[in-house]
């Protein structure tokens, strides 16, 4: 492992109160391996640069940790991709459960030998639409938190996600610089059960890049026709 990239990645987790690990830091290299080799034969990720990596996917999937008030929770990443957030915040914290949802069964295949590859516990690949999964028992208001980064427009996004979540738990969108979209969520929040708490401007470490974490506390149980069936939420956003 290069010594530069450890100190990178090592140095950007403090920036959100993160101390990592030796084992750690090596599964969290073992990924980024895994993940590159993978991407030369089926698309994951257009970012390739090591230093893009730690710091566009993994310092990125770390930041929402601060928010996690405790670290025994159940946790599900939908539309997770090549597993950002939910793998490098498995490995962060151990102790959380973690779902990761997406639609196609390629990515499965891959986080399935991630999990494999780093021995990871307490941690299941689920191939699906979250349109689908939201409505079956063992998923709906099940989790603690959910979590989604860069999967849709924030209205089409609560649909999708805020009935994963248990009353008192919280939905984490994982935003680019603007929060326009947030405007146009008054109404999904009023249907679906939740309230905006607050909304975190955050810099990437060692880039000049914005984000915004918008935390959504859910306040009352999501009405049982919701989410809509597959394709209805994008197409007919409740706002």
């Amino acid at each position: 492992m290069d010594t530069e990239m450890i100190k990178l990645l090592s140095e950007g987790a403090r920036e959100f109160g993160l101390t990592l690990s030796v084992a750690q830091v090596e599964k969290l290299f073992k990924f980024k391996a895994i993940l590159l080799e993978w991407n030369e034969k089926m698309n994951l990720t257009a970012i390739e640069d090591e230093r893009d990596v730690i710091i566009k996917h993994f310092i990125d999937s770390l930041s929402i940790l601060p928010n996690f008030e405790n670290k025994t929770l159940r946790m599900i990443d939908i539309g997770t991709g090549a597993g950002f957030p939910g793998i490098p915040v498995k490995i962060a914290c151990d102790n959380i459960n973690i779902t990761l949802l997406d639609s196609l069964d390629k990515r499965i295949r891959f986080l399935n030998e991630v999990i494999s590859a780093l021995d990871l516990k307490g941690i299941e690949a689920v191939h699906g639409r979250a349109e689908d999964y939201g409505v079956r028992q063992g998923y709906r208001e099940a989790f603690d938190i959910a979590v989604a980064r860069a999967v849709a427009n924030l209205p089409v996004l609560l649909e999708y996600c805020l009935p994963y979540v248990k009353t008192g738990g919280i939905f984490i969108a994982m935003k680019g610089s603007s929060i326009e979209e947030i405007e146009a969520s008054k109404k999904a929040l009023e249907i679906l059960g939740g309230d905006i708490e607050r909304v975190d401007e955050i810099s990437l470490p060692f880039s000049d890049i914005k984000r915004n974490i918008i935390i959504i506390k859910k306040l009352r149980q999501t009405p049982t026709k919701y989410p809509r069936k597959a394709g209805k939420p994008a197409k007919e956003p409740l706002c």
